[in-house]
């Protein structure tokens, strides 16, 4: 069976082994012909070799390299051969390795699958002492295992580098990192590396925004050494979900404090398909659907907005899909509008007409969105319009069918009392969510308050 071309940016991705492993046996000697008869061999012992770019340390004078990853990921490999190549160079090095605990530290960094003692070649294997939590190089090198849970061991002792695992669950986690950065303070470049699934705790969140600190972030799929039926599995039960974003994806989903919507709400509002019992007879499962859409000044600036969501016969609304545009001009933004209105028999168009009404309506009809256009014009802040829908998530009367990363991020984003710290200058996608659900739940009762054109 002849091998899939693979991309430049998949070819980026991969280790120096896995590039070769994807050659034709033609270009694989013709690669390692020029090495010898050793250059594959190097290519299976060597880390530099094995380890795919986001393994490798990063460039530059940074003090804390960050690695929020998804599980799988391949970070206690990391850790570890981050360690070794350290106590291997540097004779003098005293190394910190922290875990949640003294059992994780042990059982994890060191005597894990991909821990120390795995990775470390015959000829370099330090002497492992467990009494005294203690790895010792046969070139004077050592390593000392900590519990952050008895954050108090860490004040004191001193360290060239240290190894923070898991940092994510630390129990005390600020005082336990605090203590062992005052003790990092041995040797001319001090390090430590933090290796973590990522979850909003205060020391994560403090992490990624100190100075000196360098973040890769990394997915479980990135690692095509894991079996292909647990990419599967994990892809089917988690896929499109909070928690496969945050344990799969690694990404760092924060709530912040006064946000209209929390994670938590959100995820408690998602289904996978629209309940099939809405259904009645042959009538649709949704019986009204609404497009909202919140128009960009510019074609260089801010997304369109636009999200579909259905009314059902319970009475809730189900949100079905955010089809926005980003960069786009009126008329491709205009003609997403129309293909989502066919896609999902769409009811109505509702779109805000702040930044020009007339524009709007005519580049909508010209775009032959052949149903009603309702323009509307915001009176109130953002954040006021969507307090109202927020509320009916709370109630339990909206529901997401399925996941809409970019939006959830924007509606997590929206501050009550106004304001917005979420991703990108403006909440597009959030605000076209809003005129929806408000066409839909809210417009009988005048909230928010619009005037119609």
């Amino acid at each position: 069976m002849a091998r899939r071309k693979l991309t430049k940016s998949e070819r980026r991705s991969l280790s120096d082994f896995d590039l070769l492993a994807s050659f034709s046996g033609e270009e694989e000697g013709r690669v390692l012909r020029p090495f010898g008869g050793k250059a594959l061999n190097e290519l299976r012992i060597y880390w530099e070799h094995r380890a795919r770019p986001a393994q490798l340390p990063p460039a530059g004078d940074w003090r804390t390299w960050l690695v929020l990853a998804g599980r799988g990921f391949g970070k206690t490999r990391l850790g570890a051969e981050w360690v070794r190549g350290i106590a291997e160079q540097d004779g003098r090095a005293r190394i910190a390795l922290i875990g949640a605990s003294l059992h994780e530290a042990r059982a994890v960094m060191v005597e894990g699958e991909s821990g120390i003692l795995s990775v470390a070649p015959p000829w370099m294997r330090p002497v492992w002492r467990p009494f005294l939590r203690q790895l010792h190089w046969p070139n004077g090198a050592s390593a000392t295992l900590f519990g952050a849970a008895d954050a108090e061991t860490l004040r004191g002792p001193q360290h060239s580098h240290v190894w923070a695992d898991e940092i994510a669950k630390w129990q005390r986690g600020m005082e336990a990192w605090d203590n062992a950065m005052m003790g990092l303070r041995l040797g001319s470049l001090p390090r430590a590396l933090a290796t973590t699934t990522p979850r909003p705790v205060p020391l994560v969140r403090r992490l990624v925004d100190q100075a000196g600190t360098v973040v890769t972030r990394g997915r479980t799929v990135d690692n095509r050494a894991l079996p292909k039926a647990f990419i599967e599995a994990m892809l089917r039960d988690y896929g499109g979900t909070r928690l496969g974003r945050q344990e799969l994806d690694g990404e760092l989903l924060m709530d912040l404090d006064g946000a209209l919507w929390t994670r938590d709400l959100i995820e408690g509002c998602r289904l996978r398909t629209v309940p099939a019992a809405l259904a009645k007879g042959d009538a649709p499962l949704l019986g009204r659907v609404v497009i909202g859409v919140d128009p960009p000044a510019g074609s260089d600036g801010d997304a369109c907005g636009i999200v579909v969501a259905g009314l059902g016969a319970d009475g809730c609304a189900y949100v079905i899909d955010d089809a926005s545009v980003e960069r786009s001009t009126p008329e491709q933004w205009a003609r997403a509008v129309a293909h989502a209105c066919h896609r999902w028999g769409g009811d109505r168009v509702v779109a805000e007409a702040n930044n020009g009404g007339a524009m709007v309506a005519s580049v909508l009809r010209a775009a032959e969105v052949d149903m009603p256009v309702r323009l509307v014009h915001a009176s109130r802040g953002k954040s006021a319009r969507a307090e109202p829908v927020a509320a009916l998530y709370e109630r339990g009367r909206v529901h997401h069918v399925g996941l809409f990363a970019r939006l959830e991020d924007e509606m997590c984003g929206l501050l009550a009392g106004g304001g917005y710290a979420g991703p990108g200058r403006s909440p597009d996608r959030a605000d076209a969510l809003v005129w929806a659900l408000t066409d839909l739940m809210l417009k009988s009762r005048g909230v928010p308050k619009l005037r119609v054109t």
